[in-house]
């Protein structure tokens, strides 16, 4: 079982309302919804959820993290980046970082 957690810094959709009608739950859960099955066990969290939604506890029982970025790179704690990478780099937990890009 692999288990996945998908993380978005929940910001775009609140501020840009033809975003919002894209993905009315946020990217996070469109995200989520296409990876869950019988294999795959899906969390998300967002930067507005308690310790970033990226707790210890979460974490230590995340094989890939799925990181969705946009607008607000800045608000994500130094510390919790830090956390981030020495999982990755240590073997721990795969990575894949997502950014919007597109034209107004």
């Amino acid at each position: 079982m692999i288990r996945v957690t998908v993380w978005n810094e929940y910001a775009h959709e609140k501020i840009e309302q033809r975003v919002a009608d894209v993905y009315p739950n946020g990217i996070h859960n469109a995200i989520a919804d296409f990876l869950r099955c019988d294999d795959i066990t899906v969390r998300t969290a967002t930067l507005d959820d308690p310790d970033c939604g990226l707790p210890d506890e979460v974490l230590e029982s995340t094989d890939v993290l799925i990181w969705w970025g946009h607008v607000a790179h800045k608000a994500v704690p130094d510390e919790l980046a830090d956390k981030i990478r020495d999982r990755v780099y240590l073997g721990k937990m795969g990575f894949i970082a997502l950014h919007s890009a597109h034209q107004s």
